[in-house]
């Protein structure tokens, strides 16, 4: 893909928004659901075939010369988010069309444009920019998350509202202390400007900490399982691959690029995903229903994904790099494989589903391949995730990561059984009165309800087979972000 057709990327989505607003044709939604993100599957994969040597694709948007223009870029690392994230959008669309859950006019165009503003995060290299992506994203998932209407819904969307609101309020607070510190919120003429105690560490903290609560990293993690189970099966999966991410995402990019660790930024960071895992997995635990545990353990992978940052350099930066992408992939397939469930019987409570793996055992297959995975088994990508992760620990002699790491890693493995035992083994309970004459098992279940959820699982499996191009690709990433020199270097170019 050529440097001049990055912007395209955010472009072409949000146009597409706007056609599928006016248009108000339910065929032409659909159309415009599947081939946007096949679109930008493609252009993904060819920039990630770009970057595979380290090498780095930008444009200075209408060829402003570099501190005037807006400019976008794409290493290896946003490359692979991009095509995941194409992935993803695509899994979760074919989902809801087969679920029905597109039958209004403001699911295509709100998810579309919500799209724009995820890809665009992935390929600004402006912190001022990626604050308007961020927004460009958040705005239209307030009227995907309150479309049900019902009580919850609308209680979930008020809290969700008030949390993003706040914390964008605060990152913009932080760039604007960014700016006024460093004279610039270009990354390239940022990177390495963070170090110390010194006005623009501090500026940039302010920052960190708006990006922390959008990656809903403890203790600014409770709005996230209070609010993703109120949308619908189909809109929690897309939010769960896409709108956490922005947040883990902009993390990384900020503390690899602007931030010069110290001691004390180790300590911080390393305490700080530590206690995520932990209380994550807590949560996890004590959940009721299906997706309230899936969203808790978003919370405790997040841990996971991050810790790598401050962890032997390199080596942490892949564990890092291999981790975003498994955990986006898998935890889609799980909320796609429940929301499947949850779609045919009506309810996501445990305790009223049971036996769910003899009616239909393709969607019990693609549970428990993408459970497994997230536990860290093998042969799926999890293990070599975790395994990542735990070597870099080990690197760095963080011997108490190390030991948390694994620990959780058990705790993770019980709440996945109790999800098995609960929906997918035993017995379901007796109907309730207003059941009873109702079939409470219907045998059909559309293809493209089931497919989605199989489809990421399967690929999960071939990654934990044949792990090596991902190895590759996220070294490569690492390295981008350990020495970010060509990032510096392509960016500012004219």
């Amino acid at each position: 893909m050529s440097a001049s057709l990055l912007p395209l990327v955010v472009a072409v989505p949000f146009l597409a928004a706007i056609v599928s607003m006016l248009a108000r044709s339910v065929a032409l939604s659909r159309l415009l659901l599947v081939s946007v993100p096949l679109a930008v599957i493609v252009g993904g994969v060819t920039l990630v075939a770009a970057t595979s040597d380290g090498d780095v694709v930008a444009t200075q948007v209408a060829g402003w010369v570099p501190g005037i223009a807006i400019p976008f870029a794409a290493d290896t690392l946003s490359a692979l988010m991009l095509t995941v994230s194409g992935l993803l959008v695509l899994a979760g669309v074919v989902f809801a069309i087969a679920a029905g859950d597109d039958d209004d006019q403001w699911f295509a165009p709100m998810l579309l444009m919500m799209t724009a503003g995820v890809y665009g995060a992935y390929l600004t290299a402006d912190l001022f920019n990626l604050f308007v992506m961020i927004e460009v994203a958040l705005l239209p998932s307030y009227v995907l998350l309150a479309r049900r209407g019902t009580p919850s819904a609308l209680r979930a969307t008020r809290l969700y509202l008030a949390v993003n609101l706040t914390a964008s309020t605060i990152l913009l607070g932080g760039v604007g202390l960014v700016y006024a510190t460093a004279g610039t919120v270009n990354l390239a003429e940022l990177a390495g400007l963070a170090t110390g105690a010194g006005a623009v560490a501090v500026a940039t903290g302010v920052v960190v900490v708006a990006l922390a609560v959008k990656a809903a990293l403890v203790p600014v993690h409770s709005w996230l399982p209070a609010t993703y189970p109120a949308a619908t099966p189909a809109v929690t999966a897309i939010f769960s691959g896409l709108l956490t991410k922005i947040g883990v995402y902009g993390l990384i990019r900020v503390m690899t690029l602007v931030v010069v660790p110290g001691s004390a930024v180790r300590v911080v960071v390393i305490v700080v995903m530590l206690a995520s895992m932990v209380i994550g997995v807590l949560g996890a635990l004590g959940s009721p229903t299906m997706r309230g545990i899936l969203t808790f353990h978003m919370v405790s992978q997040v841990g996971y994904i991050l810790v790598g940052l401050v962890l032997a350099g390199t080596a942490g930066l892949t564990a890092v790099v291999f981790y975003l992408v498994h955990h986006t992939v898998v935890k889609t397939s799980l909320f796609l494989s429940v929301g499947a469930i949850e779609v045919r019987r009506g309810t996501g409570e445990i305790d009223k589903l049971g036996g769910e793996a003899r009616l239909h055992r393709w969607v019990a297959l693609a549970f428990f391949l993408a459970a497994l995975s997230l536990v860290g088994l093998p042969p799926l990508s999890g293990f070599w995730a975790k395994l990542l992760v735990l070597r870099s620990a080990l690197a760095d002699q963080q011997g108490w990561v190390f030991a948390v790491a694994l620990l959780v890693s058990v705790g993770t493995l019980m709440s996945m059984l109790k999800l098995g035992n609960g929906v997918f083994w035993g017995e379901r309970p007796d109907p309730s009165p207003d059941e009873v004459g109702k079939d409470p098992h219907p045998r059909h279940w559309a293809a493209a309800l089931v497919a989605p959820a199989l489809v990421l699982a399967a690929a999960s499996l071939a990654v934990g087979i044949a792990p090596g191009w991902l190895l590759d690709l996220a070294e490569t990433a690492a390295a981008g972000l350990a020495s970010p020199e060509a990032y510096v270097e392509a960016v500012l170019s004219p």
